[in-house]
């Protein structure tokens, strides 16, 4: 059995900077990276980087030297590439993204060859013997519901990152009802519930709301307060935060997602499996970058042994 993400792949182009630019004003950067990114290609690496099965990506590239140069990175990570689509006349997705010195972020993100899968997406044929499926909303929505439908039809649990926001909760409708668990941070849920989400409660009060719109498990994640979430099958709770020393944001969603996958592989728990994801994510904020940042598995099991904060 085998973890598979559909979803983008972009090349990340970096600048490490004092402030956010903002209009009319030049920010100029400490230092600047080149390195691979897309929610994507991040989760894919993410989950390799921890566990012991294989762990394919199905993406679409350009025809251009960043595609050689995204190829070579996901060998790199050891994540299986035979499923990568290469689009004719296409430029290879890219984000321009500026890090300030408080570790918040701006990202822009130029779609290019993600954008161009047809309404039916990868052939079903990629979710065979899948036993976990990852999704996000960088590619196009009606792609994206037909992987889902694939995954759920091959047997796989299918994870929805509902990111970047999508807008409003009835343009993704068809995928929340495809989703055996959603996991948006607090600004998509809000956009997806109309719940302000200003404390836990607002949190929990917004996955119940997430759980009637058809999805299996809610999990809003709420930086660094911890997560809430609510199931059919394993009812409400949280998990608190893991206390590390953040200094880029940038991947900490999408290393949370491929630890959940992950967890969820090894036949965890829920309330386990979040725990083990909320490690991932928090130790993805003590570096630099977007899928280089993943942990290793041994330096999650150390923090998850070190801190303690178990699961409510």
């Amino acid at each position: 059995m085998s973890i598979t993400v559909f979803g983008s792949i972009n090349v990340d182009l970096t600048a490490y900077v004092d402030s956010l630019p903002v209009p009319g004003v030049t920010a100029h950067a400490r230092s600047y990276t080149t390195g691979l990114g897309g929610k994507g290609a991040n989760q894919a690496v993410a989950a390799q980087r921890l566990s012991q099965q294989p762990v394919k990506l199905v993406a679409a590239i350009g025809e251009d030297a960043f595609a050689e140069q995204a190829i070579s990175l996901l060998t790199h990570y050891g994540v299986g590439v035979d499923n990568l689509v290469r689009i004719e006349q296409a430029d290879t997705g890219i984000a321009l993204i500026h890090v300030d010195a408080h570790s918040q972020n701006t990202i822009t993100v130029v779609g290019g060859a993600n954008m161009n899968w047809p309404n039916s997406g990868p052939a079903s044929e990629c979710f065979q013997s899948t036993q976990v499926a990852l999704f996000q909303l960088e590619t196009p929505i009606s792609a994206t519901a037909a992987a889902m439908s694939s995954a759920r039809s091959a047997g796989a649990v299918t994870i929805l990152d509902p990111a970047p926001a999508p807008g409003s909760a009835e343009r993704i409708e068809t995928l929340l009802k495809l989703a055996d668990i959603l996991t948006p941070n607090e600004n998509e849920a809000a956009t997806l519930t109309g719940i302000r989400i200003g404390n836990e409660q607002n949190a929990l009060d917004a996955a119940r709301v997430l759980l009637k719109k058809g999805v299996g498990t809610a999990v809003v994640k709420l930086g660094a307060k911890g997560l809430v979430y609510a199931s059919h099958q394993y009812g409400e709770g949280q998990v608190a935060p893991f206390t590390v020393q953040a200094v880029d944001t940038v991947a900490a969603g999408d290393c949370f997602n491929g630890a959940l996958a992950v967890a969820l592989s090894e036949g965890r728990t829920l309330p386990e499996a979040l725990r083990f994801a909320a490690a991932a994510g928090a130790l993805a904020t003590t570096r630099q970058g977007a899928a280089s940042a993943a942990p290793t598995r041994s330096e999650l099991e150390q923090l998850m042994a070190n801190a303690a904060t178990p699961s409510q």
